[in-house]
């Protein structure tokens, strides 16, 4: 008997007793080399286009499927906006970086390694989602195509929470970042509060301290979700839980999952 997989259960005030939500964390798999733990052990490496061995990843998933109600419904995310419904997908994987469900077992699953996965679900616990949010998709609107996409399957209030990603401290990007939200603010307000979410690096001219979670929720306020928790994990920082990109380059991915029970 395998021992229970090792995840983050949200801290998510107001989640419905009928969804189900984790995130999964670099420890309780069988990856090796740079797909580790970090701590010496096999590490439960996610994703299928990083460059680890085939057999780990799919021994991997097996071991995440086995506590969930059904295989998640994986997509291949190309950082853009586009929204997939995961109770239709019966094992394709589309090319899209967010899904809904409405139908019971089906899990919503996004893949990430420093940005930012974003989980939904209506206040009533009938449509759920998931998005794939790094700064691009961010600033082009896949938070809001995802709530338009759940608004569509009937949902009215939506809860959010935000899961692991890159923190304040170490997302540092450039001008044309910034500038990328500066320009797709609503209104000069807005475009206050977006750029307040940069922070210049003295003696780094042109390159500013991104907060992605803060930027997250001035977006989601704008489409209309108010109620958002998480937000307290930096990806970068804590090696012992958690693969990053941005900080050892060839790298795993981790997976936030939602879905009705």
């Amino acid at each position: 008997m395998t021992s229970p997989l090792p995840c983050i259960i949200p801290h998510w005030p107001g989640l419905p007793a009928n969804v189900g939500a984790l995130a999964t964390v670099r420890s309780g798999g069988v990856s090796q080399g740079p797909y580790r733990d970090g701590q010496g052990g096999g590490g439960l490496n996610l994703g299928t286009h990083v460059g680890d061995d085939p057999a780990h990843v799919a021994a991997n998933r097996a071991r995440l499927a086995a506590i969930l109600p059904a295989e998640p419904a994986w997509l291949s995310q190309v950082h853009g906006v586009a929204v997939a419904d995961a109770g239709k997908l019966d094992g394709h994987v589309p090319d899209a970086d967010a899904s809904v469900a409405t139908q019971p077992g089906a899990v919503c699953v996004v893949m990430t390694a420093d940005c930012l996965p974003v989980l939904f679900c209506s206040t009533d616990g009938l449509v759920v989602g998931a998005a794939h949010a790094g700064w691009r998709g961010l600033a082009n609107g896949v938070l809001q195509r995802t709530v338009d996409s759940m608004r569509a399957q009937g949902a009215t209030e939506i809860l959010a929470w935000l899961g692991p990603a890159i923190g304040p401290q170490q997302f540092e990007v450039g001008q044309d970042v910034l500038q990328a939200f500066r320009d797709g603010a609503r209104d000069d307000v807005e475009r206050q509060v977006l750029s307040d979410a940069f922070a210049a690096i003295a003696g780094k001219p042109g390159k500013y301290l991104a907060d992605i979670y803060a930027l997250a929720r001035t977006m989601l306020l704008r489409d209309g979700v108010a109620q958002v928790a998480g937000g307290e994990y930096c990806t970068v920082s804590d090696a012992a839980q958690f693969y990053s990109y941005r900080r050892d380059g060839v790298t795993g991915r981790q997976a936030s999952l939602i879905w009705r029970k």
